[in-house]
């Protein structure tokens, strides 16, 4: 069986994209395999956040896992602070990956910006971090974007070169999943751009925690063109859509994948649905599904968010299940390394 662990930065704004890039996912993956949920609040302080809304961040992530369909008793949910080893295994990963590694990392680049100095140390290793996420739990997958990836093939590298020092086969070699079409989930006012918790404007994303109206209201002012939508005809042989269609039409192709990612549609099928209408007609038919398929999740969401202690508690047990998970591990990684221990 597959182990699966992934996570969510409790940084505010959780939204459409997360959701339908991420935490939908995650919900099918548990069927199947052993699934490990993270909040990632050690991760979320590499930039600075407010005490109390981080508190109140990570319980928002953890009734969005709930609210989607993670089973709390079949998948483990916990958030990243409450299990020593990611922190602990993250030094010894400090100490294997090296600084040009490091220094390859396009997202420090685009986080850090022009005064990358005044930049957080913990921002430059948090890919090391990252990789003692999954390893911690000797996982073997897990679920990425694509802006992802070159984070999950460090933690390739670091668990090779440790598995090299110490002459052993103890760390696995994590294969990435790439999963669903609405890994692209773009912003509702500048179809170039990712959809975004940190844009200034709340018009330009879904949040989890919109009403039905705000969804509505939202759609209704997403940037469009006044092009009519196009047949199935401009797709490629495999039936997806060539970027340089995509990039032709940026803000009409994001809204029609998130139609086609919420009605879990194909882009065949989406495009023969509305094959030469406009957006007057197309944006009502996106708020209407996106209404439907959303409004259970935000009204449970609020339902858990009126009841922390419950929230807290699913963070505690899964928490303690993780420790179990994890402790062993990491214990044997120490011997691993020689350290001494009652």
């Amino acid at each position: 069986m597959k182990r699966i662990f992934s996570g969510v930065q409790p940084t505010g704004n959780l939204h459409l994209g997360n959701y339908l890039g991420a935490i939908r996912n995650f919900v099918g993956l548990q069927e199947e395999h052993d699934c490990i949920y993270c909040v990632v609040d050690l991760h979320a302080i590499t930039v600075w956040q407010d005490p109390a809304e981080l508190k109140q961040n990570t319980r928002e992530v953890t009734a969005a896992y709930l609210a989607a369909g993670i089973n709390p008793k079949a998948s483990i949910i916990f958030n990243q602070s409450q299990v020593p080893a990611h922190a602990e295994l993250a030094w010894i990963f400090n100490c294997v990956a090296r600084l040009g590694w490091l220094d390859r990392m396009t997202q420090f680049k685009d986080k850090a910006g022009k005064h990358k100095e005044r930049a957080s140390a913990g921002l430059y290793v948090y890919p090391n971090l990252m990789a003692a996420d999954i390893l911690a739990y000797q996982a073997t997958h897990v679920p990425v974007g694509e802006d992802q990836k070159q984070h999950l093939e460090l933690a390739r590298d670091i668990a090779q070169k440790f598995n090299h020092d110490y002459g052993v086969e103890f760390f696995p070699v994590i294969e990435p999943l790439i999963l669903g079409s609405a890994t692209r989930v773009m912003s509702l006012r500048d179809g170039t751009k990712k959809m975004s918790k940190s844009d200034a404007s709340d018009l330009s994303r879904i949040n989890m925690t919109d009403d039905a109206d705000a969804i509505a209201r939202k759609l209704k002012k997403a940037t469009s063109d006044p092009d009519f939508l196009p047949g199935p005809e401009i797709l490629d042989e495999q039936g997806a859509l060539p970027d340089a269609e995509r990039k032709s039409r940026p803000e009409a192709f994001n809204l029609m994948g998130i139609y086609g990612a919420l009605a879990q549609e194909s882009w065949t099928e989406v495009l023969t649905r509305f094959e030469g209408q406009g957006f007057g007609a197309f944006k009502p038919a996106l708020a209407e599904l996106a209404v439907e398929k959303l409004r259970p999740i935000t009204g449970e969401m609020q339902r858990l968010m009126d009841d922390p202690g419950y929230v807290d508690a699913v963070l505690r047990d899964g928490a303690e299940r993780a420790r179990g998970r994890s402790e062993p591990i990491l214990q044997a990684c120490y011997d691993i390394v020689g350290f001494l221990r009652p």
